[in-house]
């Protein structure tokens, strides 16, 4: 299936509202490439202005790299193609961290943005904390980052303030917001 300039959809695994989920495995090398693949087109877009490209094409590498996808789910890390209407809307990586959901990547094409589809993929999130008994949602965020106005909409609150180094001289310099779950 095809839909968003053809861009190559995935078979859907679970159903949550009228989006599919469709969880990223090592098992299946091709959904690992259309991750890697899907992820770059959409980091990129968004992060080029933001970080500049060096450090985008940097962190794309040490992230989000074929084999970066490949050794992080070996660590609990959740990889899933976000679908809907037979195409790839965008994609999500979390895992549990102490009594979080630590969410690491929650991201649209930029055509998908603004439809409520955010609104869903944390409802799966929430979903996906109460089922492995965690009691919130936390994310970093860049301190620049436009989005910051949608997470704390949708109910999140900045705890802390952090600088990450990730290696080659450049550094994360982030919020970290959290959600509690009720």
């Amino acid at each position: 299936m095809t839909g968003n300039g053809g861009r190559q959809s995935a078979v859907p695994a679970a159903v949550f509202g009228e989006l599919t989920f469709q969880r990223v495995t090592q098992a299946d090398p091709g959904l690992v490439e259309t991750l890697s693949r899907v992820a770059t087109q959409i980091v990129r877009e968004f992060y080029d202005p933001l970080l500049g490209t060096a450090q985008n094409d940097y962190m794309l590498e040490k992230f989000q790299s074929v084999r970066a996808i490949k050794d992080q789910p070996a660590r609990r890390y959740r990889y899933c193609l976000v679908c809907g209407g037979g195409e790839i809307l965008g994609f999500l990586g979390f895992y549990p961290r102490h009594d979080a959901l630590y969410l690491s990547k929650l991201y649209l094409y930029r055509e998908q943005r603004g439809k409520g589809y955010g609104r869903r993929m944390l409802d799966f999130l929430c979903g996906q904390a109460h089922a492995l008994g965690l009691t919130a949602i936390e994310l970093n965020v860049n301190k620049h980052n436009p989005t910051i106005a949608v997470y704390e909409r949708l109910g999140f609150v900045r705890v802390r303030r952090e600088v990450n180094d990730i290696g080659a001289g450049w550094v994360m310099d982030d919020y970290v917001y959290r959600l509690e779950l009720g």
